[in-house]
């Protein structure tokens, strides 16, 4: 692959890598976000953050990489129909950035998951 494309995929992985520290150093403040109908708050929390640094690492060393960014497509999605749809309807527009960044990171994820060369799994 060109430079171009080096760079591009180390820095969409590497801010997930940093999120997913966020979540061990912040679980207790970033288990408010997880929704009620979700049992075990800060476990979701510590999931959450070993799957962004798997996802940050498999991107980055080119290991697994469809799997990963179909499994952080997943992620987002949920995070984007859960967190913050419903805030759509309950807060003031400031919730419609991180739903749409969230979006917008759930699409490239399945982008990358649907065109990444390799046979890690097939997704036509």
């Amino acid at each position: 692959m060109n430079a171009l494309s080096t760079t591009g995929r180390v820095l969409f992985a590497l801010p997930f890598g940093v999120f997913g520290i966020n979540h061990f150093l912040n679980a207790t403040a970033i288990a408010g976000y997880v929704p009620a109908f979700f049992p075990g708050g800060a476990f979701w929390v510590y999931l959450v953050g070993v799957i962004f640094i798997a996802v940050c690492i498999c991107i980055i060393a080119e290991k697994k990489v469809r799997l990963a960014a179909l499994i952080l497509g997943i992620v987002l999605l949920i995070f984007v129909l859960t967190i913050h749809l419903p805030g759509l309807f309950n807060e003031s527009q400031a919730s419609l950035t991180p739903f749409l960044k969230d979006l917008a990171l759930a699409g490239a994820s399945f982008y990358i998951a649907g065109h990444y060369p390799g046979n890690e799994m097939e997704v036509e």
